[in-house]
């Protein structure tokens, strides 16, 4: 890019900042528009056959950018905007004062209250951006920003989520690796899908570098690094830096586990078990500036005093107590809820999001039924209009406002409400708010049920798409159980072969992408076999299902 680059009409790049990272660039810019500096990354996408950009991508990009804009958290870089210039998509974003963790790693031992610290506020991101269905997956000391306030900014939250899942195997194709060899959990070097467990044994990775000085996996080429990943166990904290606790070392081991189930269960619990090896954090001179009262302190402090009545949740009951090597971890401090961007607690159970629970109509007038009709039908207008240009959040905000009303004058069960309730979750499903849209089809599934049968096409899609959204999640014991099911009434109702096949083919995706690689086979296996008696032995999707199988074969 030349001198004095304009991008998007209001954008100034810097034409001596020019950063490269592992997905594009990143630029110094300024907004002429706010007047205020501002960092423009640059993500590079894969073209098509015939050299355009891929449209799919780009329309990717965008929501899922809108999905990371809506995390609010003072450890996240706010999202100003974001488009395309020329064939390169990019975000515009907060620029952060600070220095990256990787040059404290360079420059000085990090006090082990000090690394304790960053970690935990990571935690604190964490929990927000698992809530609200985003995965990072590519943590890595690069991407934590340690300001001058003591505060940590985690980085690169838009591009890692754009460029995740349906992406990745555009990019792929191009040499580029969804994360960074270095910090990569087992299950994302295997190829199979990720989770928060996933973004957990990174930071496990980068708190035991923070500690000791070196990345333990680290290996001469990224290759070398994955299959550590996969095949060298961690080597105990204390035989490098004796003077960490024996306790924090049993969390650290715990975050590394290589099995995903066997590491820690969200991010709230490693925040609470880290919050009691940094109670007291010593002065960082150079690094952070203690010398009179940040105002971002001054606020932190009087919040940090609001006491709390949340209870530890059941699952973290019964999983916290020992750590992989059988050893009790010490008792977890008070505990702090994930909260979704709104500032609203978000359950962790599937069932338990804050939408409206239906009851019967009640007795209407002619009139006020046309009048309900009616706004139900402005709701869906204004609805579409929004998902036309991919507001998804506006849209289903919108249809939820409806939702409540129209249940309650017209019962759940309306043909016309009915309609709502499946626009209301579609729109959270395409916003990526997988965790209010999975009730939402749940319930959807019972009163169709009820009111056409359960063998009704209306009832079968809101099952699949049930099972989507917990997969979205990483709930993949649930999905696969909710979509087994659906597999068998399928056949059992008589459903055309091809959706059959179709969802045979999810399930032995779903099935690899978990690591379940044996059952996987199994289903594939099968499957080809169908697919061949059904479309001949060159059809694509019979290419693509015995490519993955020789895939698999061959690890």
């Amino acid at each position: 890019m030349g001198k004095r680059t304009i991008v998007g009409d209001r954008y100034e790049l810097d034409p001596t900042s020019r950063r490269a990272g592992g997905m594009g660039e990143v630029w110094f810019g300024y907004d002429k528009r706010l007047d205020r500096p501002v960092a423009v990354k640059f993500i590079r996408i894969d073209k098509q056959a015939d050299g355009r950009p891929d449209d799919e991508l780009t329309k990717r990009f965008v929501r899922e950018s809108r999905i990371t804009a809506r995390l609010e958290h003072p450890g996240v870089p706010v999202v100003y905007d974001c488009g395309s210039h020329g064939d390169e998509l990019y975000l515009v974003m907060q620029l952060v004062n600070g220095c990256p963790v990787s040059s404290l790693l360079d420059e000085t031992e990090l006090p082990v209250a000090w690394a304790v610290a960053i970690a935990a506020q990571v935690c604190s991101v964490l929990a927000v951006a698992h809530a609200n269905s985003l995965v990072h997956r590519d943590l890595k000391p690069s991407n934590l920003m340690l300001c001058p306030d003591g505060t940590v900014k985690v980085l690169d939250f838009g591009i890692v989520a754009a460029l995740g899942s349906n992406a990745a195997t555009k990019l792929t194709a191009t040499g580029i690796v969804v994360g960074s060899p270095d910090y990569m959990a087992p299950e994302q070097a295997m190829g199979e899908a990720t989770s928060q467990r996933s973004d957990l044994y990174s930071l496990g990775v980068v708190l035991d570098e923070m500690l000791s000085g070196k990345n333990q996996f680290a290996g001469p080429t990224a290759l070398a690094s994955m299959r550590n990943h996969t095949d060298v166990l961690p080597r105990p904290l204390r035989t490098r830096r004796r003077e960490v606790p024996e306790g924090l070392e049993r969390l650290v081991l715990w975050l590394l586990a290589k099995k995903p189930e066997k590491r820690p269960p969200s991010a709230d619990v490693v925040y609470r078990r880290l919050m009691d090896f940094c109670r007291d954090l010593p002065a960082f001179p150079g690094y952070v500036n203690i010398g009179a009262p940040h105002p971002v302190r001054m606020y932190a402090a009087v919040v940090g005093r609001i006491a709390s009545d949340v209870p530890v949740a059941e699952s973290v009951v019964s999983t916290v107590d020992r750590a992989p090597d059988g050893k009790p971890l010490p008792a977890p401090s008070q505990p702090v809820a994930a909260r979704g961007s709104a500032g609203t607690a978000r359950s962790e159970r599937p069932g338990d999001a804050e939408v409206p629970q239906h009851g019967g109509g009640d007795v209407l007038s002619a009139e006020q039924r046309d009048a309900r009709q009616e706004a139900i039908a402005s709701a869906r207008k204004d609805a579409e209009a929004l998902k036309a240009e991919s507001r998804f959040t506006q849209a289903a905000e919108v249809l939820a406002e409806a939702v409540e009303p129209a249940v309650r004058a017209l019962g759940p069960k309306d043909s016309g409400v009915i309609d709502l309730r499946i626009e209301l979750a579609d729109a959270l499903f395409l916003g990526g708010d997988y965790r209010r849209a999975a009730p939402e089809f749940g319930r959807l599934v019972a009163d169709l049920t009820d009111r056409e049968g359960p063998e009704h096409d209306l009832v079968l899609r809101c099952r699949l798409m049930e099972a989507n959204c917990h997969a979205a999640v990483g709930e993949t014991s649930l999905a696969l159980a909710q979509l087994g099911r659906l597999l068998d009434d399928e056949r059992r109702f008589g459903v055309d072969e091809e959706r059959i096949l179709e969802l045979r083919r999810q399930i032995g995706l779903l099935e690899l992408g978990s690591g379940r690689r044996s059952r996987a086979r199994v289903t594939l296996s099968d499957l080809l076999r169908d697919l061949e008696g059904r479309y001949g032995s060159r059809h694509p999707t019979v290419d693509k299902v015995r490519e993955i199988l020789e895939s698999l074969d061959s690890h």
